[in-house]
């Protein structure tokens, strides 16, 4: 099965990369030493230890504990780097330590989280020069021309800022660490001044990257609508009051929402185009890197938006995935399947499935059709694990997104999502 996972490539655009699973987890060559920036929590954790950090009542709590203690074993190095196993040169990207720091919270894993913390404040930093441009991470780390190991792309991925931001203001309330809402506030400042743009009416939208990878001229803007996460936001307005993060909750729902209307079927595309001058969103025709289908990286729409319904009641979350959800699941009430990748018009453009897919889907029926969800997790989710790990792979894109589909948003300690 393949897993794609693009991002865009500069003056070609960004290039995050595609993977491909069925691979064996071995160790990897070491980072550099590192100097710990933030105090680790010793503890002595394993699966019994995060079991008993889900609340009884949390459905598959014993599969979460134990697929957790398996991916901190399989996949992040003991100096806190997660490591991609589905390339030759085992390199890591910001969304890998990004997507452990949000787990590692969820599930009560302070050493974890300082570890991989750590990990990306002292090997993902941008520099420019002999000096660090911004507080925002390198997407993409690894074995270099020479064959030395470090960064090897320097521009972030704004997706896994987000995820990294979301995870330090959960873990300062979680664990009373102040120093990790401190870090959040540097962080979002750099977001907010080179991840977003001013588009239609004047108002803010969030870029997938740097602007100079994604502002194409002076009318167009290439969006990713899986990047969007206005749950974050709202959790950023709490903590940030100088700068006006709501309004990347009513951008978000309306890229969301018109942008789906490029799809006769009503589904979210990898990627999209705005035209900045007459508010109108457009396929992605020309061929490389960027394309306009439903696929690999729109899967997590359905997580992100069902974040935003279940946490803070967003009625504009629930009414889009009640929309968009439509058309697959007439495709799964009919056949018990969905194909991985569906161009705009509804039609499969492969015949395999792809658990990821089947994870993030689960998020959103939860809220919308919950006996369709339960259907969905008993005959492709459940089936699909096994001591720890989905598909009998080591992808590490789908272990995560499968994890976290499976996580239940009342799982997240109210208090968490509360500014005091």
């Amino acid at each position: 099965m393949r897993h794609l996972r693009k991002f865009a490539t500069i003056s070609s655009l960004i290039g995050l990369y595609a993977c491909y699973s069925g691979y064996s987890v071995v160790k990897s060559e070491s980072s550099n030493k590192e100097n710990p920036l933030f105090a680790t929590v010793v503890n002595r954790e394993d699966a019994t230890v995060f079991l008993a950090a889900l609340p009884p009542s949390t459905p598959n709590r014993k599969l979460l504990a134990e697929s957790w203690d398996g991916y901190r074993k399989n996949f992040i190095q003991k100096d806190g780097r997660v490591i991609d196993f589905q390339e030759r040169d085992r390199r890591s990207t910001s969304e890998g330590q990004a997507y452990a720091m949000l787990r590692a919270v969820f599930i009560n894993d302070p050493k974890t989280f300082a570890l991989t913390l750590n990990w990306a404040e002292n090997n993902l930093q941008r520099i420019e020069g002999s000096k660090r441009t911004d507080n925002l991470w390198a997407w993409k780390w690894g074995k270099n021309a020479e064959g030395n190991w470090s960064t090897i792309d320097k521009n972030f991925a704004t997706d896994a800022d987000i995820d990294a931001i979301t995870a330090l203001i959960l873990a300062s309330r979680r664990w009373n660490r102040p120093e990790y809402l401190a870090l959040a506030k540097i962080k979002l400042q750099d977001l907010w001044n080179l991840a977003t743009t001013t588009g239609p009416e004047a108002k803010r939208y969030l870029l997938p990257g740097p602007a100079h990878a994604f502002v194409a001229n002076k009318s167009t803007i290439y969006l990713n609508p899986s990047y969007l996460a206005p749950y974050a936001f709202r959790l950023f307005a709490q903590v940030d009051r100088e700068r006006n993060w709501l309004s990347l909750v009513e951008t978000s729902y309306q890229i969301l929402e018109n942008s789906q209307k490029i799809s006769s079927v009503n589904l979210p595309s990898d990627w999209v185009a705005l035209d900045i001058t007459t508010g109108k969103y457009q396929a992605l025709t020309n061929p490389g890197n960027l394309q306009s289908l439903y696929s690999f990286d729109a899967y997590r729409v359905w997580w992100r938006v069902a974040l935003d319904a279940a946490w803070f009641n967003a009625p504009q979350g629930r009414k889009y995935l009640q929309v968009s959800t439509k058309y697959l699941q007439q495709i799964w009430q009919s056949q018990s399947r969905l194909p991985a990748r569906i161009d705009l018009q509804g039609k499969a453009l492969v015949n395999y499935e792809a658990t990821s897919q089947y994870a993030m889907f689960y998020a959103a029926l939860r809220i919308t059709e919950p006996k369709l969800a339960q259907d969905l997790l008993v005959k492709k989710l459940l089936t699909q694990y096994k001591q720890g790990i989905w598909d009998d792979q080591s992808a590490y894109y789908t272990q995560n997104l499968a994890w976290l589909g499976l996580f239940p948003p009342e799982a997240v300690p109210r208090y968490l999502l509360e500014n005091k």
